[in-house]
């Protein structure tokens, strides 16, 4: 039973997730001409982190004990390979997600109490994406999820925490963060798109087919930077971000000349490094405005 179990079951290629809204949040505050509250910035990235761990623990535990795993392509699931027991694994995401809701009560105390309400919704959206008796991401919702909130909730809310209010300025610049996000999901789901079908779990995926789950993916990276270059409207510097579409044209053409099963596992840790990169690419940039 190897020694860094745990970190693999965290699934350490999917934290970008994670880190990439609050950088680009955070950044956004900046071109308010408003100093950054780094403590503010450090206890959003803890909450985000906390719950990607959680999301990927309670996926491990949701989905070993339905058999969903019996038969694994991808990274290690703990459950469904024995390393570690189902409780074992479950309680593991509860001590994440509670790590997250303490560390988003003292920011709450600190920026606004509305985000209590917040974290009320993420922690259940994290636990019923395949917990639960008819989870929403056997349905084909977990995209939908992982736009809204590693994309939309995740950057806009790591802005609010600053500036105390919403604006056109951080949705615009949330959209390529949630396209990205999808796009790792995506990629999971289309290696995982034969064995889903046969558990009847009916991913996005699953219910587009093999051909337009590809050209979704391509989309999604299309989407992201088209909605990256716009962000010029806030800063002119976010032409820097088309510096990285010659990577998107190449994890593209993998998915597009067909690549399945082990052969799109590399692709995972590339889409992981494409949404850090563009991500941090597009904070500079806004940090860039003068």
């Amino acid at each position: 039973m190897p020694a860094n179990k745990w970190i693999a079951g965290a699934r350490p290629r999917t934290l970008p997730a994670a880190i990439a809204p609050v950088l680009v949040g955070t950044a956004l505050r900046h071109t308010d001409h408003i100093e950054i509250n780094l403590l503010n910035a450090l206890l959003a990235l803890l909450v985000s982190l906390a719950l990607q761990v959680g999301v990927n623990y309670s996926n491990d535990y949701s989905d070993g004990v339905r058999g969903t795993d019996a038969v694994r392509v991808g990274p290690v699931r703990l459950v469904g390979s024995g390393l570690a027991t189902a409780a074992a694994v479950k309680r593991a995401a509860f001590i994440a997600f509670g790590f997250a809701a303490a560390v988003g009560l003292l920011l709450s105390v600190r920026s606004s109490l509305w985000f209590i309400l917040l974290g009320a919704v993420c922690i259940p959206a994290a636990w019923y994406y395949t917990g639960g008796k008819n989870p929403y991401g056997y349905q084909g919702f977990g995209e939908v999820s992982v736009f809204f909130f590693f994309g939309l909730v995740a950057t806009i809310g790591s802005y609010s925490v600053q500036s105390h209010r919403i604006t056109w300025q951080s949705l615009l610049v949330a959209m390529p963060v949630g396209a990205l996000a999808c796009a790792i999901l995506a990629i999971n789901n289309l290696r995982d798109l034969p064995k889903d079908a046969l558990v009847n779990k009916r991913t996005l995926a699953v219910r587009l087919g093999d051909q337009k789950a590809r050209q979704a993916f391509i989309a999604l990276l299309l989407f992201a930077h088209l909605t990256a270059l716009v962000a010029v409207v806030i800063t002119p510097y976010a032409f820097a971000t088309l510096l990285l579409v010659p990577t998107s044209v190449v994890i593209s053409r993998s998915v597009w000349d067909g690549a399945k099963g082990a052969e799109l596992i590399p692709l995972l840790g590339k889409i992981g490094k494409l949404h850090l990169l563009l991500s941090t690419t597009l904070a500079l940039a806004l940090l860039a405005k003068r």
